[in-house]
């Protein structure tokens, strides 16, 4: 177990490259899951759990690691399956999202496995609106399901969230002017969130599940010379996405003569001082992580005003 992990800070030149890799595990049953290693603080036993009166029923209890007190997510129960906390076995894999640290506790972990994004697609058709996947991909001759995690996440913190976006303040109508927001993002809370925010401060939006979907939207705007695009204000992007993740599709946004100046936001819940050399790299115009409405409020605001002078001065 302790050299699972072993080597994961230098496997960070992989990102960037439409790759990924993951942490592969098991809950009930044979299937088996996915989660990006770079959200993967540690893998470790199943620690002592302390139960809390009244917390979430997904939350199986807090443990004390380093002098830190971290939630333990049920995962299996979390997406509607049997329980793993009834027994005394399992693995907890310690993660960072959006800005929180939390474990998970599994049946079992199996090996790590580097993909290209390319190999990941959405879920299959049919699944339904409630289901808990943002993706699927095929590793030798086994199918893995990714989790949405934000989605896990949110139905513990649907109401702290739903303050957050209250709490941001609605856009001077005359600071508004028609302005267009493309959002790519595969998990459906998370762009339910951008929405909400975004609907909150009067700014319209365009919803897109992938880089690759939000690229070849920016192209039909392209091919059809529609007005859409004089009105497009940023495209804010999460970066793990299947088909294309969000570094690629910065990159090709920057590779086309006609998109190059296209202000784009990195929207991420991946944590970790090499997000901002790599934003570098693929020449992003901003970072911003996962999920604060009123962070996310402010660096849209900030670009909408610098568009606003700049219309002004132009005039």
């Amino acid at each position: 177990m302790s050299g699972l992990l072993e080597g994961v800070n230098l496997r960070t030149q992989i990102v960037g490259r439409n790759r990924l890799e993951l942490l592969l595990f098991l809950l009930n049953g044979d299937q088996r899951y996915g989660i990006n290693v770079f959200k993967v603080h540690e893998v470790i036993q199943r620690p002592t759990l302390t139960r809390l009166p009244n917390a979430h029923p997904i939350i199986c209890g807090v443990a004390t690691l380093r002098g830190k007190t971290i939630p333990i997510f049920d995962l299996a129960m979390a997406i509607g399956q049997k329980s793993l906390a009834d027994g005394d076995g399992g693995i907890v894999i310690i993660t960072e999202y959006n800005r929180s640290v939390q474990g998970f506790l599994v049946r079992a972990v199996d090996r790590i496995v580097n993909i290209n994004w390319e190999k990941v697609v959405p879920p299959p058709e049919g699944t339904g609106q409630e289901h808990f996947l943002t993706a699927v991909a095929h590793v030798d001759k086994d199918m893995i399901e990714m989790i949405d995690v934000e989605r896990v996440l949110g139905n513990v913190r649907a109401v702290h969230d739903d303050e957050l976006v209250q709490s941001v303040e609605a856009m001077p109508e005359e600071a508004e002017q028609g302005h267009i927001v493309l959002v790519a993002d595969d998990s459906l809370v998370a762009r339910t969130q951008i929405k909400k925010t975004l609907d909150k401060m009067g700014v319209e939006s365009v919803l897109c599940k992938n880089g690759r979907e939000a690229y070849e939207q920016l192209l039909e705007w392209l091919e059809n010379d529609d007005p859409i695009l004089k009105r497009l204000a940023m495209v804010i992007s999460d970066i793990e996405m299947p088909e294309m993740d969000g570094y690629t599709l910065t990159t090709k946004i920057r590779g086309n003569e006609k998109l190059r100046d296209l202000y784009v936001m990195l929207h991420t819940s991946l944590s970790g001082l090499f997000n901002h050399d790599l934003i570098e790299q693929v020449d992003a115009n901003a970072f911003v992580p996962k999920f604060d409405a009123a962070d996310l409020a402010k660096e849209i605001k900030k670009r909408i005003d610098f568009l606003n002078e700049k219309a002004d001065q132009d005039s």
